[in-house]
Formats: structure tokens, sequence, C-alpha cells
């Protein structure tokens, strides 16, 4: 008899021992099969791997093959516990961020999110966009790997200084612009500086990269720099993660002093600044980037046009030189390639007409609007909260609460009296130093509703405080 026929009449045996013993039970030995039909060891492998490869059969290293359980279509569940072992112990809390993006349902304010409301996107003006840039002749074709020259050109303009075009790489939005940063400028298992409090969606990046957060404290002027010169000492990290404009959640923005004393202490580290200029379009008091400011190749920089025009328009840049910027485009073509040109098309359209500078200008005294009213309704229904800055822009104001609040009580209560806040604890790295909210005004559908929803929190501050 030859091999194949052998394996094939050994499994059909096998099959038939299965089915008599039942579930669980032990399949012969290997050494009694080979006995009993006078067949090789290889012989008895391979059919055994056969039935195992049907789900007919399990093997237990040093203990034998066994039958094993058959599962129909209408028992329970199958169990995937072993996952978490074959995983291991690299969890990333997914919830944070999931948080951020959740919608509120109906007759709930959203105090939360990050994205402007439905009636300020540019939506009309997005779609014509997109009509003409499907329009031209190659909006279907392969872009360019490092995206289209004229969109690169455009965001190198943007970041200021002597950026150019070969700079920038176009990439599948911020978060997208995070995790390749993450990924290519620090090893696994080492550690990464950020500010606390901190945007949670790069300290999730950061962790699925692999890499330890450590919180460098901030002020109304944005990072100390005297702290984030301690820190890389101490850590010997060569990364540190900021939001020098309009940082997230608290508001805050380098002043141009700042700015510098933050490029020198990176220099003086031998490490990489990552720049998230998420805000750049969010106030009309822009000031210059870190990356307009380096001439050492430590800042990389990231650019988007996500939060000003659509959460689906998933456009954004990184900017880098020298080894850096080959590692960073070597991250975006293995995961995804390129970014899909006819998103690229539009996104240059847009920015390229009328709308977009008339757009700003309407987002931007919205914004401005927005804020103060905002801040009066904390005033006057929420005297016992703490605003201890107003940001010159952005989406969010950062409140510390009284030292006896319950913050998750205080969220959850919130919730139940048909109002979304962010609790202050998914913003540190570490432990905070007190109750905080996060409270944003720019998803709400107009001015009275943010109001209602500040007099709403602050009847749910009552019922926690008393």
């Amino acid at each position: 008899m030859n091999n194949d026929s052998s394996i094939d009449q050994i499994a059909a045996m096998l099959r038939e021992e299965a089915t008599r013993l039942g579930p669980g039970a032990r399949l012969p030995s290997s050494r009694e099969i080979m006995r009993r039909h006078n067949v090789s060891p290889v012989t008895v492998s391979r059919a055994i791997a056969h039935l195992t490869a049907e789900g007919r059969v399990v093997t237990r290293p040093g203990s034998g093959a066994f039958v094993a359980q058959r599962v129909s279509g209408t028992s329970e569940a199958p169990d995937l516990s072993w996952q978490t072992v074959a995983l291991g112990d690299r969890v990333v809390d997914e919830g944070p961020t999931a948080a951020l993006l959740g919608g509120a349902p109906e007759g709930v304010v959203p105090l939360t999110g990050g994205y402007l409301h439905p009636g300020l996107r540019p939506d009309k003006q997005l779609a014509a966009a997109a009509a003409r840039a499907v329009r031209r002749p190659d909006a279907w074709a392969m872009p360019p790997l490092t995206g289209l020259p004229e969109l690169r050109r455009w965001f190198a303009r943007q970041a200021g200084g002597d950026v150019t075009a070969a700079d920038a790489l176009i990439v599948s939005g911020g978060q997208a612009a995070l995790t390749h940063a993450f990924r290519a400028l620090a090893a696994p298992g080492t550690p990464v500086l950020v500010e606390t409090p901190t945007y949670p969606g790069a300290m999730a990046s950061a962790k699925a990269a692999g890499l330890r957060a450590t919180a460098v404290p901030v002020d109304e002027e944005g990072v100390r720099p005297d702290l984030l010169a301690e820190a890389f000492a101490v850590t010997g990290a060569r990364v540190f993660y900021c939001q020098p404009t309009l940082q997230n959640p608290t508001g805050a923005t380098l002043p141009l002093e700042r700015r510098l004393q933050v490029l020198e202490v990176a220099r003086a580290a031998g490490a990489f600044v990552i720049e998230d200029d998420y805000a750049r379009y969010l106030t009309e008091h822009t000031p210059p980037s870190l990356a307009s400011m380096d001439d050492h190749g430590s800042v990389v920089h990231v650019g988007s046009l996500t939060k000003i025009l659509s959460p689906s328009l998933r456009v954004a840049a990184v900017v880098a030189r020298g080894p850096a910027a080959h590692r960073l485009r070597a991250s975006q073509l293995v995961e995804s390639f390129f970014v899909a040109r006819p998103l690229q098309e539009t996104a240059l359209e847009f920015v390229g007409s009328p709308a977009w500078g008339r757009h700003l200008t309407a987002v931007q005294t919205e914004i401005r609007t927005r804020r103060e009213a905002l801040a009066a309704a904390l005033a006057a229904h929420m005297p016992q909260a703490e605003l201890r800055l107003l940001p010159i822009g952005g989406m969010h104001l950062w409140v510390r609460l009284p030292a006896e609040v319950d913050e998750n009580a205080l969220v959850e209560a919130a919730r139940v009296n048909g109002v979304l806040v962010s609790p202050g604890r998914m913003y540190y790295p570490s432990e905070p130093p007190g109750p905080h909210v996060r409270l944003t005004h720019i998803a709400a559908a107009h001015l009275s509703e943010l109001r209602e929803g500040v007099r709403r929190l602050a009847g749910a501050l009552a019922h926690v405080a008393t």
C-alpha cells in the first residue's frame, strides 16, 4: 500500500474509533496504532493531523490524542478564553477614545466630543469639492505613495518656516499620524514623555506601540520646560508628545519663549518632539509651530483637516526630516500603502477654494461666541467650579471641581440628568491631582442648548455634593 492510501486508511479508522468512543475519550496511542496496522510513525502522525484539522481530535503533548467536543450550531458560544494566554498582556484600553467618539442620545445635551456640530460643518461645500475632484482625469488612479505633491505642499506651508513638500507625508487622519509617529520613533518597551493631563487617544496609541508613558506637568502656559528636562534625564526617554497650541484638555498655549525652551531641552536630550497641531484652525491667534522653529530635525509635526472640516475627512500630514521621515514613510507604506486619492483630491479642492477662508472665519467666530457663553453659564450656575484658563480658541474648557466631589459619581449623575461630560481622570497617564471635567462647547446644537447643558450639570453637581 502506498503512503497516501495508508494515511487515508488510518485516518478513516480513527474517525470510526472517535465516533465509537465519544467526546473526551483518549484514542489509542501512536505506538499501539503502529503495532496494530504495521505502519510507520510518520503515517500515524499525518493521519492524526488530518483529524485535528477536521476538528475531530485534539492533541495534548505528553498525554496523547483525544476525541474533540463536537459543537452544534445551536449550542452555547465557543470558549475563547485561550486567546487571553496567546495574546499576552499588551492590552489597549479603547474605552476613553470610544467615549469621546460616541454620540449623544436624543434629548441629551453633548458637552463632550471632539468634532464640529453638523450645523457647523461645510457639508455642501465639501460635497461640491468632492464632485469636482472625482471629475479630474486621474482621480481614481493610484496616488504617489507619500501623497499628492500639491497637498503636501499645502500642508508644508501651513507648518511654516522652511518646511517643504518633500518633508510632508499624507496619512489617514491625525490619529493615524500619532500611531505612525510612536511606532517609528521609539522601540517597544521604552518610555515616552507626555503632558499631564493629555489627549487619551495619544496615550492609547503609545500603549499600542508598546511604549510606557511618563507624565510631565503643564500649567496655564503649557508644559513646564524645567520639568521636561528633568523627565528626560530621569527616564532616558527620546520622545516627547505635546500639543503646544490649545492643549487638550486644558486649552493652554505655549508662548514663544517656552516653545524655544522646549526645543532646546529636546536638542540637549537628543530627543524627538511629536507636535500634535490639531487645533491650528480653531483659533484666530495661531502662534508659530514648533516645526517652523526647528533647525535640528527634532520636531515631528502632525497637522490635520479633520477637526476643522469633518470627522470623515481623514486627511492629515506628518512632517519630518532625515531617518525619522524614512521610518514614518515605511510605517505608512506597510500599513495602508497610501491615502485614497479621491479623498486627497477633495481636500485639495476644498482648501484651494474660497469656501475654505469663509469656513475658517465662520467657525472661529462661532468658537469665540460659544466659549464665552459656556464660561458665562458656568459662572452663573456652577460658581464652585474653577475655570483657571479661558483659552484663545479650541473646543473645550477644563474645569476643576471641589476636592470633595466624586468625579465618577458626577459624570453618572449628569448622564442621568440629560447631559454628557468627559471625566477628567481619562486625561491623566498617572494619578490626577483632583477631580475635573472637560466641557465641550462645539458639539451642542446652539447656545440655548449649551446653557441648558450647564444647568443640568449644575443640578447633577448639587445632587452628588449633598
